[in-house]
């Protein structure tokens, strides 16, 4: 095919090609997708119901529950209606509606997630300064550019993908639309362009990931330098919960984007493909409030 505009519709891969197991895709995701809705749910009406709640560190979980939200119902609600349907097919908008907010809601919650890391380390290294450093306007601010760092990111990313000539076909090797598998069908170095801006993005992302990793390096040696064992445990059901969530969304996107090519497999791709989109979202929830006693109560 010559260019994008030769055909309307991109192909997703199917999870199963015998119709009992696409109906037991569909019921499995279903009942995911619902459970992640529940607990994002129960986490912001807790967050927002409960004074007690309205702290910077409760802030940020209610925006990171709705970047979630907003992230699974990106991906399964057209893997649901394929499943259920016996078809493969999304339109060429709906592919880049799609790409769009992934892009947008995985690196807002990236952003977030290093707010995140800063706020833990003010809370624990610099507690005098808490009030002042992370009042309701800063908060407010920080929440704002993440969100609208990922808007930007992910305009430029989807506007440069999408005006790529396309010449490898229409089939996606994924369940849903993403920038390297429509890469993979540009012609001939005509996704350099794209491959700048995405290194461009990763130099970000790993300054980012050098600021988390220095904050916990200073948030474990502030904690261990604290004399009663309750006042570490305190610090430590600080901190747990938001470095499990960060080692989760890292490791399952890291290894799903930077394993070796010889380890490939379209099956392993489906895998990994659902370990970074579906799980995080899910467990989230689970992770901040399995430890967290207010969270509980709320």
């Amino acid at each position: 095919m010559s260019n994008s505009s030769s055909f309307n519709e991109f192909l997703l891969m199917a999870f199963a090609d015998k119709r009992e197991l696409q109906l037991l895709h569909f019921s499995l995701f279903l009942a995911i997708y619902l459970a992640a809705l529940l607990a994002n749910g129960l986490v912001i009406t807790a967050i927002a119901c409960d004074h007690r709640l309205h702290t910077p560190m409760y802030f940020f979980l209610l925006n990171l529950s709705l970047l979630d939200i907003g992230s699974i119902s990106t991906t399964i609600p057209k893997s649901l209606a394929n499943s259920l349907w016996n078809t493969r097919a999304i339109s060429f908008f709906g592919c880049a509606v799609q790409v769009f907010f992934l892009f947008f809601l995985y690196t807002a919650e990236y952003y977030l997630l290093t707010v995140m890391a800063y706020d833990r380390y003010v809370a624990i290294c610099r507690p005098l300064h808490y009030g002042t450093l992370l009042d309701g306007r800063a908060c407010v601010k920080m929440a704002a550019a993440a969100w609208a760092s990922g808007f930007f990111n992910a305009l430029l990313h989807t506007g440069n993908t999408f005006s790529l000539p396309l010449c490898q076909g229409n089939a996606l090797g994924q369940f849903f639309c993403e920038i390297p598998q429509i890469l993979k069908l540009s012609c001939s170095n005509s996704y350099l362009r794209e491959v700048g801006l995405l290194v461009v993005s990763l130099c970000v992302a790993f300054g980012c990931f050098v600021f988390i990793v220095v904050s916990y390096m200073q948030i474990f040696r502030a904690v261990l330098r604290i004399p009663s064992e309750q006042g570490r445990h305190k610090a430590f059901s600080m901190c747990l919960p938001h470095l499990a969530v960060v080692s989760l969304f890292l490791s399952t996107a890291m290894f799903a984007y930077l394993k070796p090519p010889s380890i490939s497999s379209p099956a392993l791709d489906l895998v990994l493909a659902v370990l970074y989109s579906v799980l995080p979202p899910t467990v989230n929830p689970l992770i901040y409030s399995m430890r967290n006693k207010e969270l509980k109560e709320a």
